[in-house]
Order: C-alpha cells, then structure tokens, then sequence
C-alpha cells in the first residue's frame, strides 16, 4: 500500500544512497583484509602433497629440499602468525563498518527519522565519531604491517625465496592493502557526507513537523 510506497522511497533519498555506498566500501574492505592475511604459508612439505611443493599463488614447482624446505616452512607460518592479528582487526572492523550502515538503511526503510527527528543528530554524531576514529585504525593498520614487514622473519623470508628465484614474496606493502588504505579513506568521506546530509534531512523533518501547528 502507500505505506510501503513511503518506505521504498527511502532508498532513493541521498541519504540511502550514501550509505549503500558505504556498504559497498565495507563488503570490499573485508575482501582486502582477508587478502591481506593470506594463507598459511607459500611452502608446503612434502608430507602434505606427496613430494609436490605448492606456491600459494598456485604452481606446482621443485626447488626446494631439506633444511631449506624446512626453513621456508617454517617462516611461511611464523609471517602469517605475524600479519594474522592484523588481518583480523581489520575484518572485525569491516565487519563493524558494514552492519552499520545496514542498520541504518533498515531503520530509514522504517520511517524511524520521521517520528523522532532527533535520531538523525544521534546518527550524524556516529557517523563523525566513525570517520574521525578512521583517521587513527588506518595509522594503527599501516604502521602493524610495516612493522612485520622489517622484521627480521619476512627478510630472512624474502632472501630465502629469492634465492630459489621465485618472486611475490617482497617485504613491502601489496596491492590488497594499499586497497584498503584507499578504501578506508572513502569510507571517512562518505562518513562525512553522510552526517552533513543527516543534519540536512534533521532541518527539514523538523520544519515539516512545525507546519501543521502553524496552521
């Protein structure tokens, strides 16, 4: 009926479509962060895969044998432990980013900002919350991954391979979390945008309200 049309109509306001794009943002995020984590290990001994030795990007190749086997494997697992906390924050706040937003759209769909304008300050004060907290978790994110980058594990890592001639394994930012650098800083932006239009729909709600007691 007309009420479901009123409700449907939400997602086509600027608002709505500020956080979809958020929830967007979010859903890539969490693809970069488990990216970023990787797998186990780019080495795997020959016990697991009957003398078959696996680069995670796929492959079949030989190359390594005894100690040096051993070693890569052993390195493989101590990097991934290494980048595996981060990894995980960084999908605990994807995660987080991207309920939000679907919350939010849930409760427009409901009309809840139209029988209590006020939520719109409580949302526009989250959203600055949020996009100001971006700013610290993306210097927390960067500076975690540099630090296990120059540790002593990911260069012995990085010789190691070099060595057999294989590349991929550079103790250096990859592409997947430059990404969600990138993405993160879009997300404060929208945040941003989202509040300003929040404090813009609270005016004219709440002038809407006004007009049936003025006449």
């Amino acid at each position: 009926g007309s009420l479901e049309r009123r409700r449907c109509l939400y997602l086509r306001t600027g608002r709505a479509c500020c956080q979809m794009v958020e929830v967007l943002l979010a859903v890539l995020l969490l693809v970069c962060s488990s990216v970023s984590g990787g797998s186990a290990g780019g080495y795997t001994g020959v016990p697991a895969l009957g003398g078959i030795y696996y680069y995670q990007f796929g492959g079949a190749y030989s190359g390594f044998s005894g100690a040096d086997g051993e070693r890569a494997q052993q390195l493989d697992q101590h990097f991934y432990l290494l980048k595996l906390p981060i990894a995980r924050a960084a999908m605990a706040v994807g995660g987080c980013l991207l309920v939000f937003p679907c919350v939010l759209i849930l409760v427009g769909v409901l009309r809840v900002p139209w029988h209590f304008p006020a939520w719109l300050l409580i949302e526009c004060t989250l959203y600055v919350v949020i996009a100001v907290g971006t700013v610290p978790a993306l210097y927390y994110f960067f500076h975690s991954l540099l630090s296990v980058y120059n540790s002593s594990v990911c260069k012995e890592r990085e010789q190691l391979y070099q060595s057999k001639g294989y590349q991929g394994f550079w103790c250096s930012l990859h592409g997947a979390e430059v990404a969600a650098g990138l993405l993160g800083c879009m997300a404060a932006m929208a945040y941003l945008l989202s509040a300003g239009l929040a404090v813009r729909d609270y005016r004219t709600a709440h002038e809407q309200k006004q007009k049936p007691l003025q006449l």
